[in-house]
């Protein structure tokens, strides 16, 4: 443990080093290429942010409007059959569009549960088996300018699905 404790300390600024040291060797100039990657990197925010304004505000719709809880009415006899908490469901709805709301919720399960708890404890595991489908899908194909999704959206959403049940299983066995 403690040879990766010093490899993570050293790695970033050698990898830094590495970088300049190629650059000036090639014959590159480094900072004009950093610039023009900065730039590059601040016209694809501009290029996204209008999605994400959407995302944002779609999420804080679902929540304002009750939505979100009329959704979790639905979803309440589905999720006893699947041994899934329904104090988990709107998680599972509200991550599809935003992580960052769904960490809320997850700091909200963690107040009212505890952190190790079954419901704390399949509240962190299925962040980490889940994603953010409809925010990754506009903002990667938005970027690279893709129109037609395919099975995209299907297989995102089968996968968020398989992760969920295997945070079940996994928290059951923890």
């Amino acid at each position: 443990m403690g040879f990766l404790c010093y490899l993570s300390e050293y790695l970033i600024p050698v990898l830094i080093f590495y970088i300049l040291a190629d650059g000036i060797f090639s014959g590159t100039s480094v900072y004009d290429e950093f610039v023009k990657g900065a730039s590059e990197g601040v016209r694809t925010v501009f290029r996204i942010f209008p999605t994400l304004v959407g995302l944002m505000t779609a999420v804080g719709m679902l929540r304002a409007s009750g939505v979100l809880d009329v959704l979790t009415k639905l979803l309440v006899l589905p999720a006893r059959i699947l041994h899934f908490p329904e104090q988990l469901i709107p998680l599972a709805l509200v991550r599809l569009f935003s992580a960052s709301a769904a960490t809320s919720l997850v700091l909200d399960v963690y107040k009212q549960y505890g952190t190790d708890s079954y419901t704390g404890m399949l509240a962190s595991i299925m962040m980490g088996c889940t994603e953010t489908v409809f925010y990754t899908m506009s903002v990667y194909f938005l970027t690279v300018k893709i129109s037609r999704t395919r099975w995209t959206l299907a297989g995102a959403l089968f996968s968020t699905l398989a992760g969920i049940a295997a945070s079940v299983v996994l928290a059951g066995i923890v």
